[in-house]
């Protein structure tokens, strides 16, 4: 392989890792404070899709205040999911919560298709006649990277920042990292649980609704069941960098993207079973380090 393939798969591999941290950051951030599996996270970032798609498709919205307000939507759905379906288990056994949470994301599944239509949609509807960005390159070297993937990594990285941002900088970062170790003695020092709760849920979906914008940009073609392998893998993301660990879930999802993009470029054979790597990983994972990367060993409370 050339040296100018490597940078090339390099910057791909950070791009789609970048995606995968976006997502995985929001599965981290609820199981952190309520230990609970949102399964429904990848079906929000598909919901983000549509409501960009359809922000300028019915609305004639401008691209950048259609970005905003699947953004702005993305997160009161979050909001919404936790209030109408978390919030009522929140003392139930865990079990009860993790059904709700597989039973959300096949509602949105099916809300969407009954909705929106089953059949394939394209963003690049979205930016009309200045679709052509999407298709621009620039050269470092002799390496042609497509100004999207730049684009994508520099949002990425932005959006990332932020999030480090407001849970270790403001209060209600504070707050958050304060539920996640003990939600009754907070709640005792006056803290609103509920209100920090749901914006966890609000913050993550509007992470997940970023990377789906992006995602639906980088991969045009999109349909009801699009959030379902991405949210998957990153959710084994979370779990490789240490489930409850939001740095641990940055790096598991920027590890799985390098090792998704540089096995396939380097064993081309294997491209039909990309998406079994992120598998094999998890079952690694799980025998040899279940903690994760990063993560901390955590006796349950019965």
């Amino acid at each position: 392989m050339t040296a100018t393939l490597v940078l090339q798969n390099i910057f791909n591999g950070i791009m789609l890792g970048g995606l995968y941290a976006l997502i995985a950051v929001g599965y981290t951030m609820v199981y952190g404070i309520l230990r609970l599996i949102n399964f429904a996270h990848g079906d929000i970032m598909m919901m983000g899709i549509y409501f960009a798609f359809y922000a300028v498709a019915l609305l004639s919205l401008p691209i950048w205040l259609a970005f905003i307000v699947a953004i702005l939507g993305s997160a009161l759905l979050g909001f919404l999911i936790d209030r109408v379906a978390y919030k009522p288990l929140r003392n139930a056994p865990r079990i009860s919560a993790l059904i709700t949470a597989i039973g959300m994301s096949f509602f949105l599944e099916s809300f969407a298709v009954v909705v929106f239509g089953a059949n394939y949609k394209s963003f690049l509807k979205v930016f009309g006649e200045h679709k052509e960005i999407l298709r621009k390159y620039i050269l470092i070297g002799n390496a042609r990277l497509p100004v999207l993937t730049i684009l994508v990594i520099s949002i990425t990285a932005l959006s990332l920042l932020f999030l480090f941002w407001i849970v270790y900088k403001t209060k209600i970062g504070m707050a958050m990292r304060a539920i996640s170790s003990d939600i009754p003695t907070t709640a005792l020092m006056g803290v609103n649980v509920d209100m920090v709760i749901g914006f966890t849920f609000a913050l993550g979906s509007a992470l997940a609704a970023i990377s789906g914008i992006m995602w639906a940009m980088r991969y045009p073609n999109f349909f009801p069941y699009t959030g379902f392998m991405p949210g998957l893998k990153a959710f084994i993301a979370a779990v490789f960098g240490g489930i409850g660990s939001i740095p641990g879930a940055v790096l598991g999802g920027f590890l799985l993207g390098m090792i998704e993009i540089l096995t396939v470029s380097l064993v081309p054979q294997v491209m039909e079973y990309k998406d079994a790597f992120a598998f094999v990983i998890l079952i690694i994972v799980l025998l040899v380090k279940p903690s994760g990367l990063m993560g901390q060993k955590m006796i349950e409370k019965v």
